[in-house]
């Protein structure tokens, strides 16, 4: 049976096919830095009209009077509230270079949540992550609402220390461990029944091993669960063993059901002397452990002097708890660090928070 002439070759259609997507992407992309441009062209000039009046009564009358009318001329898209978001973005990102880079790769729904965040440091972390991970508005929306940056072990360093890490990511794509390890973590979506054991909790994060990796941060690959390590006549297994393309340098993680105990350092330590022995590649970097646990004993962990050895010990919350009890959990966190590290790590934007 002759093919039809006539039709067009499956390869005709889908190169076709490609360029069209192509070219609309680039098109989608132009026209959001060009709206993203005006907003902010928009807020700067209403910014200088404002200031120029010196009084807070005067710039509200002179935003929503605008508001009026330009929704008169130009139609819905013009109102108070969206002159407020222009303004808001135009003081939070005042240099027009960054802000034309910004656009080239997060669009104004991205720029308009981000602009909300007080805290320059916390904006930049979620930011870079954002650029870096190619984040969705709607998974920029749940980073923000499960508190991402202050359950980061960077949120509870010093301000220059922050800094410099996101400088790192920012000019050489560099991510320090930091960055990536959080305390707790947030294992919601394993959907784990009051009782469980840690191989339904392994079970479960392996179901849901892509939303796992996202949690845990940029550039994590799966490489083995319950790895076996044989070391003279005995047998141990690491509960799951990942890899990180961006610290380059392999991440192992131990479950555990119940509190911290000082017994977990020394098994962790075995486990990483091991794999820097037999698995660890020459141009990567000595591996990481994590210890996932249901609470944690913090004065041992400092005693033990955990991050000399590359150990992280974590708490997992198998339910995201009201925002206000994580935020007081995070506080004490954020305060202890601050009590043993000085007066240099940066305030949070809420501020202490009662005991629910």
């Amino acid at each position: 049976m002759s093919n039809d002439l006539t039709q067009p070759s499956n390869q005709l259609f889908q190169d076709i096919g490609q360029l069209i997507d192509a070219a609309k992407q680039r098109a989608a992309v132009a026209v959001n830095a060009e709206l993203t441009l005006l907003y902010w062209q928009v807020g700067t000039r209403i910014q200088t009209e404002v200031l120029q009046g010196q009084r807070a009564e005067y710039g509200k009358q002179i935003v929503l009077s605008l508001a009026e009318r330009l929704t008169q001329v130009y139609g819905k898209g013009w109102s108070e509230r969206q002159l407020r978001f222009c303004l808001l973005f135009a003081e939070r990102f005042p240099d027009l270079e960054i802000v034309n880079t910004l656009c080239s790769k997060l669009s104004w729904s991205h720029l308009r949540m981000l602009s909300g965040m007080e805290d320059p440091l916390k904006r930049d972390f979620y930011i870079e992550l954002a650029q870096l991970e190619n984040w969705s508005v709607r998974q920029l929306k749940e980073r923000l609402d499960s508190m991402l940056y202050e359950r980061t072990a960077l949120s509870r360093k010093p301000e220059d220390t922050i800094r410099h890490d996101l400088a790192q990511l920012r000019n050489e794509q560099k991510i320090s461990p930091d960055l990536l390890l959080r305390d707790p973590y947030i294992l919601d979506f394993l959907n784990l029944q009051d009782r469980y054991t840690e191989r339904d909790l392994e079970d479960a994060i392996l179901r849901e091993i892509e939303r796992f990796l996202l949690e845990m941060g940029a550039g994590f690959t799966f490489v083995a669960r319950q790895k076996r390590l044989q070391i003279d006549d005995d047998d141990f297994y690491i509960d799951l063993l990942f890899y990180n393309r961006k610290l380059k340098r392999l991440v192992a993680i131990d479950l555990k059901l119940g509190n911290f105990r000082p017994e977990y350092k020394s098994q962790m330590e075995l486990y990483l002397r091991w794999l820097q022995k037999h698995d660890q590649e020459p141009d990567e970097e000595p591996p990481l452990g994590i210890i996932l646990c249901a609470g944690k004993k913090q004065e041992q962990i400092e005693l033990l002097e955990l991050d000399r050895s590359g150990i992280h010990v974590a708490e997992y919350l198998t339910v995201l708890p009201p925002k206000e009890v994580l935020q007081n959990k995070l506080h004490q966190a954020i305060e202890v660090a601050r009590e043993r590290i000085g007066p240099s790590l940066p305030p949070t934007d809420n501020g202490p928070t009662t005991e629910p």
